[in-house]
């Protein structure tokens, strides 16, 4: 099932979410919706609170991108209660986008490298490394379980530029190519 995606201004996007249980209803259905709902939407990675869930969960899949990061090739992983790690390395700047924000793309300064430790869709702990782009995108759904968006990282000035559109977007006034669920007043 394809689940709508929460936009800027919906509550759920600024919890900090709460970890998910091996026993959850329906998790694997979940999970496949989960999937599912990335791939409809034409993104590489999504974590439960945008599609209104406050679960410690997100889903990513760079094997599109294997071409030009061939370390990408078959990249794809579900992470579970996840926490990061940041590790000495330089901070790269790249443009990033977001379901939750569609349409708004801005340049976000991240670390380079990360550690990762998280549970697998079948609740086994991994502690992974990563460094360049995994590691930026894993950053940015781990940011949606923090409560964070990609917009809480730019200057004064980049979110005053913004602003008329997040108040639209927050008023429900957002056109996406994919259903959202809109603010709740």
């Amino acid at each position: 099932m394809i689940l709508p995606i929460a936009v800027h201004g919906h509550p759920v996007l600024r919890q900090k979410a709460k970890p998910l249980a091996k026993d959850h209803l329906d998790f694997n259905q979940f999970l496949k919706d989960m999937w599912a709902t990335m791939y409809r939407t034409d993104g590489i990675g999504l974590a439960a609170p945008q599609v209104g869930h406050s679960l410690r969960l997100f889903v990513i899949d760079l094997d599109v991108f294997k071409d030009e990061y061939p370390e990408l090739k078959g990249f794809k992983k579900a992470f579970i209660n996840a926490s990061i790690e940041y590790l000495p390395s330089k901070s790269v700047s790249l443009s990033e986008g977001c379901l939750s924000l569609p349409g708004i793309h801005k340049k976000v300064k991240r670390p380079n490298r990360i550690r990762i430790n998280y549970q697998d869709e079948n609740f086994e702990q991994h502690s992974e490394e990563y460094e360049g782009f995994a590691a930026r995108v894993i950053q940015h759904e781990y940011d949606h379980l923090e409560g964070k968006l990609f917009i809480d990282y730019l200057n004064v000035f980049e979110r005053l530029l913004l602003k008329r559109r997040l108040n639209l977007m927050m008023n429900g006034k957002v056109q996406a190519g994919y259903e959202i669920i809109r603010q709740t007043k």
